[in-house]
């Protein structure tokens, strides 16, 4: 049609899914969007973000057969790829760091990461959802949203200090209280999975998929 606006492309993404206390009191790391933001303003999200060329360049380690089976055959950028992203947009966002010690020469955006002398380490990653952004939206993605115990990160789960500015009012928010907080409906999704999941903080039994593949689709949830 005249004037139209071509749609969006649909991008690869990575979430992380950090959960604290699991077994007792069961927490989750949350951030705010800003009010500017073209996708999702002003929502609480998880840590995550689009994948970069660069995600390709990082030697991963520790990711598990069979999440790394799961994510290859929903096709995409590949298993390494979208873990390295869901830990470098933990990183950039938080300040945390899934890792272990060891020297590397890092990929670029990596280099406070190695500072610490830590390597990327995705042992703890555990592929637990997938969503498609419906059309519609001005931004696109294919998420894939990772789920990880926090005791995995190195270092104080309460020191944002590093993190950059793309989220704010980062904090860890009770199961108990999150659904308070002004969310995206695909997180509330996420977060009814993870309270039928819990106090599990492994591998889900199957992956949801929830998609939206055209403006008058239902959403389609497959596992």
């Amino acid at each position: 049609m005249a004037g139209s606006e071509a749609a969006p492309p649909i991008r690869d993404a990575a979430t992380i899914i950090l959960v604290r206390e699991a077994a007792t009191a069961p927490h989750v790391l949350m951030g705010q969007r800003g009010k500017a933001a073209v996708f999702m303003p002003e929502k609480y999200v998880f840590p995550g973000g689009a994948v970069d060329a660069a995600d390709g360049a990082v030697a991963l380690q520790g990711l598990g057969a069979s999440c790394v089976a799961r994510l290859e055959a929903d096709g995409g950028p590949g298993a390494d790829v979208l873990a390295t992203a869901a830990i470098r947009e933990l990183w950039e966002e938080t300040g945390l760091c899934l890792g272990r010690a060891g020297a590397w020469a890092p990929a670029p955006g990596w280099d406070g990461f190695a500072a610490k002398g830590l390597r990327p380490d995705a042992s703890a990653l555990h592929y637990f959802f997938r969503a498609l952004t419906p059309p519609g939206n001005p931004r696109r993605f294919d998420a894939r949203f990772f789920l990880a115990d926090a005791g995995a990160v190195a270092g104080d789960l309460d020191d944002f200090s590093r993190a950059e500015d793309e989220l704010s009012h980062l904090h860890w928010v009770s199961m108990r209280e999150v659904r308070k907080l002004n969310l995206p409906f695909i997180t509330q999704l996420v977060l009814a999975e993870l309270e039928k999941h819990l106090p599990r903080v492994d591998a889900p039994d199957a992956v949801p998929f929830v998609r939206n593949d055209a403006m008058d689709s239902r959403v389609i949830w497959t596992r």
